[in-house]
Protein backbone atom coordinates (compact mmCIF):
# COMPACT_ATOMS: atom_id res chain seq x y z
CA UNK A 1 0.00 0.00 0.00
CA UNK A 2 1.07 3.37 -0.77
CA UNK A 3 1.73 5.65 1.46
CA UNK A 4 -0.23 9.28 1.07
CA UNK A 5 -0.06 11.62 3.50
CA UNK A 6 -2.28 15.39 3.59
CA UNK A 7 -1.45 18.50 5.54
CA UNK A 8 -4.22 19.21 8.02
CA UNK A 9 -4.99 22.16 10.81
CA UNK A 10 -7.30 22.44 13.60
CA UNK A 11 -9.82 25.45 13.02
CA UNK A 12 -11.92 26.79 16.06
CA UNK A 13 -14.54 28.21 13.92
CA UNK A 14 -17.78 26.49 12.08
CA UNK A 15 -20.53 27.75 10.34
CA UNK A 16 -22.10 28.00 6.89
CA UNK A 17 -20.42 31.54 6.35
CA UNK A 18 -17.69 30.53 7.72
CA UNK A 19 -17.26 27.66 5.69
CA UNK A 20 -17.82 29.88 2.77
CA UNK A 21 -14.90 31.88 3.59
CA UNK A 22 -12.43 28.98 3.32
CA UNK A 23 -13.27 27.98 0.19
CA UNK A 24 -13.08 31.19 -1.24
CA UNK A 25 -9.48 31.13 0.45
CA UNK A 26 -8.86 27.76 -1.50
CA UNK A 27 -9.42 26.01 2.12
CA UNK A 28 -11.54 23.22 2.47
CA UNK A 29 -13.49 22.30 5.67
CA UNK A 30 -13.19 18.70 7.12
CA UNK A 31 -13.87 16.84 10.39
CA UNK A 32 -11.38 14.01 12.05
CA UNK A 33 -13.21 11.57 14.09
CA UNK A 34 -12.97 7.98 15.57
CA UNK A 35 -14.20 5.32 17.59
CA UNK A 36 -11.61 6.69 19.95
CA UNK A 37 -10.91 10.19 19.09
CA UNK A 38 -12.21 13.17 19.57
CA UNK A 39 -14.06 15.02 16.62
CA UNK A 40 -11.64 17.69 15.70
CA UNK A 41 -12.51 20.54 13.13
CA UNK A 42 -9.99 20.75 10.34
CA UNK A 43 -9.13 22.77 7.55
CA UNK A 44 -7.01 21.26 4.68
CA UNK A 45 -5.73 23.22 1.17
CA UNK A 46 -7.61 22.43 -1.89
CA UNK A 47 -4.26 22.12 -4.23
CA UNK A 48 -3.18 19.65 -1.45
CA UNK A 49 -6.62 17.50 -1.22
CA UNK A 50 -6.39 17.44 -5.28
CA UNK A 51 -3.25 16.34 -5.00
CA UNK A 52 -4.14 13.42 -2.70
CA UNK A 53 -6.91 12.54 -5.02
CA UNK A 54 -5.03 12.01 -8.48
CA UNK A 55 -2.27 9.93 -6.55
CA UNK A 56 -4.58 7.57 -4.74
CA UNK A 57 -5.70 4.52 -7.15
CA UNK A 58 -8.71 3.28 -5.44
CA UNK A 59 -12.07 5.20 -3.95
CA UNK A 60 -11.38 3.58 -0.51
CA UNK A 61 -8.31 5.80 0.18
CA UNK A 62 -6.18 5.32 3.19
CA UNK A 63 -3.51 7.88 4.16
CA UNK A 64 -1.59 9.97 7.05
CA UNK A 65 -3.07 12.66 7.83
CA UNK A 66 -0.82 15.04 9.46
CA UNK A 67 -2.59 17.85 12.00
CA UNK A 68 -0.97 21.18 13.23
CA UNK A 69 -2.14 22.42 16.08
CA UNK A 70 -0.33 25.33 18.34
CA UNK A 71 0.80 22.32 20.79
CA UNK A 72 2.49 20.50 17.89
CA UNK A 73 1.98 18.05 14.82
CA UNK A 74 0.65 14.51 15.49
CA UNK A 75 0.17 11.99 12.43
CA UNK A 76 -3.03 9.67 11.98
CA UNK A 77 -3.68 7.09 9.70
CA UNK A 78 -7.37 7.79 8.25
CA UNK A 79 -9.69 6.68 5.57
CA UNK A 80 -11.56 9.00 3.57
CA UNK A 81 -14.77 8.59 4.81
CA UNK A 82 -16.45 11.37 2.56
CA UNK A 83 -15.80 14.00 0.52
CA UNK A 84 -18.46 16.06 -0.66
CA UNK A 85 -18.13 18.19 -3.91
CA UNK A 86 -19.95 20.59 -6.42
CA UNK A 87 -19.94 18.52 -9.92
CA UNK A 88 -20.71 22.10 -12.03
CA UNK A 89 -18.24 24.13 -10.03
CA UNK A 90 -15.30 21.11 -10.04
CA UNK A 91 -14.69 22.04 -6.26
CA UNK A 92 -14.67 20.39 -3.01
CA UNK A 93 -16.94 21.23 -0.08
CA UNK A 94 -15.90 19.39 2.85
CA UNK A 95 -13.94 16.13 3.85
CA UNK A 96 -14.57 13.39 6.51
CA UNK A 97 -11.34 11.76 7.95
CA UNK A 98 -12.14 8.63 9.66
CA UNK A 99 -9.43 7.66 12.33
CA UNK A 100 -8.48 3.56 12.05
CA UNK A 101 -5.74 1.25 12.96
CA UNK A 102 -4.46 -1.26 10.38
CA UNK A 103 -5.16 -4.31 12.92
CA UNK A 104 -9.04 -3.68 12.87
CA UNK A 105 -11.16 -4.73 9.98
CA UNK A 106 -13.25 -1.87 8.77
CA UNK A 107 -16.71 -2.29 6.11
CA UNK A 108 -16.62 -0.56 3.27
CA UNK A 109 -17.92 -0.40 -0.56
CA UNK A 110 -15.86 -1.62 -3.04
CA UNK A 111 -16.22 -1.51 -6.95
CA UNK A 112 -17.12 -4.11 -8.95
CA UNK A 113 -15.63 -4.88 -12.48
CA UNK A 114 -17.38 -7.16 -14.90
CA UNK A 115 -14.57 -9.77 -17.17
CA UNK A 116 -15.48 -11.09 -20.59
CA UNK A 117 -18.51 -11.29 -22.87
CA UNK A 118 -21.13 -13.70 -21.36
CA UNK A 119 -22.11 -16.23 -23.92
CA UNK A 120 -25.48 -15.48 -23.07
CA UNK A 121 -24.61 -12.17 -25.31
CA UNK A 122 -23.78 -14.07 -28.24
CA UNK A 123 -27.49 -15.47 -28.32
CA UNK A 124 -28.82 -11.88 -28.41
CA UNK A 125 -29.16 -11.93 -24.98
CA UNK A 126 -28.74 -8.35 -22.71
CA UNK A 127 -25.76 -8.36 -20.00
CA UNK A 128 -27.40 -6.43 -16.70
CA UNK A 129 -24.87 -5.05 -14.11
CA UNK A 130 -27.52 -4.92 -11.13
CA UNK A 131 -24.84 -4.40 -8.57
CA UNK A 132 -21.63 -2.35 -9.41
CA UNK A 133 -20.59 -1.71 -5.54
CA UNK A 134 -19.82 -4.51 -2.87
CA UNK A 135 -20.27 -3.93 1.02
CA UNK A 136 -17.01 -6.14 2.21
CA UNK A 137 -15.13 -6.89 5.85
CA UNK A 138 -11.50 -6.45 5.50
CA UNK A 139 -8.28 -5.48 7.03
CA UNK A 140 -6.73 -1.94 5.58
CA UNK A 141 -4.28 -3.27 4.34
CA UNK A 142 -6.40 -5.98 2.18
CA UNK A 143 -8.94 -3.87 0.91
CA UNK A 144 -9.12 -4.45 -2.85
CA UNK A 145 -9.16 -1.41 -5.60
CA UNK A 146 -12.36 -3.70 -7.07
CA UNK A 147 -13.45 -6.94 -7.58
CA UNK A 148 -13.77 -8.99 -10.36
CA UNK A 149 -16.56 -10.77 -11.57
CA UNK A 150 -16.09 -13.14 -14.56
CA UNK A 151 -19.39 -13.50 -16.39
CA UNK A 152 -18.47 -15.18 -19.79
CA UNK A 153 -20.48 -18.61 -18.31
CA UNK A 154 -23.73 -16.85 -18.03
CA UNK A 155 -26.15 -18.29 -20.45
CA UNK A 156 -29.54 -16.28 -21.16
CA UNK A 157 -31.63 -16.33 -17.87
CA UNK A 158 -28.85 -17.57 -15.33
CA UNK A 159 -27.27 -14.34 -12.88
CA UNK A 160 -24.28 -13.71 -10.50
CA UNK A 161 -25.01 -13.86 -7.20
CA UNK A 162 -22.76 -12.29 -4.27
CA UNK A 163 -22.53 -16.29 -2.89
CA UNK A 164 -20.92 -16.92 -6.37
CA UNK A 165 -18.21 -15.11 -5.86
CA UNK A 166 -14.49 -15.05 -4.81
CA UNK A 167 -13.66 -12.13 -2.39
CA UNK A 168 -9.96 -13.44 -1.75
CA UNK A 169 -8.18 -13.93 1.30
CA UNK A 170 -9.24 -12.28 4.55
CA UNK A 171 -12.30 -10.45 3.04
CA UNK A 172 -16.25 -11.05 3.84
CA UNK A 173 -19.17 -10.27 2.24
CA UNK A 174 -21.39 -7.90 4.22
CA UNK A 175 -24.68 -8.03 1.90
CA UNK A 176 -27.13 -11.44 1.88
CA UNK A 177 -25.81 -14.07 -0.55
CA UNK A 178 -28.80 -14.04 -2.96
CA UNK A 179 -28.11 -10.54 -3.87
CA UNK A 180 -27.52 -10.30 -7.86
CA UNK A 181 -24.58 -8.87 -9.15
CA UNK A 182 -24.72 -9.71 -13.32
CA UNK A 183 -27.30 -11.26 -15.21
CA UNK A 184 -28.30 -11.95 -19.01
CA UNK A 185 -31.61 -11.72 -20.02
CA UNK A 186 -33.27 -12.48 -22.91
CA UNK A 187 -34.26 -9.09 -25.13
CA UNK A 188 -37.84 -8.06 -25.37
CA UNK A 189 -39.60 -8.78 -28.19
CA UNK A 190 -42.77 -6.44 -26.80
CA UNK A 191 -41.27 -3.33 -27.94
CA UNK A 192 -40.47 -4.14 -31.47
CA UNK A 193 -44.45 -5.93 -31.58
CA UNK A 194 -45.53 -2.54 -30.03
CA UNK A 195 -43.57 -0.28 -33.13
CA UNK A 196 -44.76 -2.54 -35.96
CA UNK A 197 -48.20 -1.77 -34.62
CA UNK A 198 -47.77 1.66 -34.54
CA UNK A 199 -45.94 1.79 -38.37
CA UNK A 200 -49.64 -0.11 -39.16
CA UNK A 201 -51.83 2.13 -37.83
CA UNK A 202 -49.81 5.34 -39.10
CA UNK A 203 -49.83 3.34 -42.85
CA UNK A 204 -53.62 3.08 -42.37
CA UNK A 205 -53.78 6.50 -41.03
CA UNK A 206 -51.96 8.10 -43.59
CA UNK A 207 -54.17 6.05 -46.13
CA UNK A 208 -57.54 7.15 -44.81
CA UNK A 209 -56.19 10.58 -45.14
CA UNK A 210 -55.11 10.21 -48.21
CA UNK A 211 -58.56 9.02 -49.50
CA UNK A 212 -59.93 11.80 -47.46
CA UNK A 213 -58.09 14.45 -49.11
CA UNK A 214 -60.06 14.77 -52.73
CA UNK A 215 -63.25 15.37 -50.43
CA UNK A 216 -62.10 17.80 -48.56
CA UNK A 217 -60.22 19.76 -51.48
CA UNK A 218 -64.06 19.01 -52.97
CA UNK A 219 -65.80 20.72 -50.08
CA UNK A 220 -63.54 23.61 -50.21
CA UNK A 221 -64.17 24.43 -54.27
CA UNK A 222 -68.16 24.90 -53.01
Amino acid sequence: MSQLTLAARIREHTGKGMNRKLRTQKMVPAVFYGPHADTTLLTVTYTDLQKLMKQAKTENIIFDLQIESKSGAQTKKVLLKELQSNPLKDTYLHADFYEITMDKALIVKVPVRLLNIPVGVGKGGVLQHTRRELLVSCLPDRIPEYIEVDVSALDIGQSIQVKDIQFGEGITSKLDGQVSVAGVVAPSAVPEKDEAKEEAVEGEEGAAKAEGEPEAKKEESK
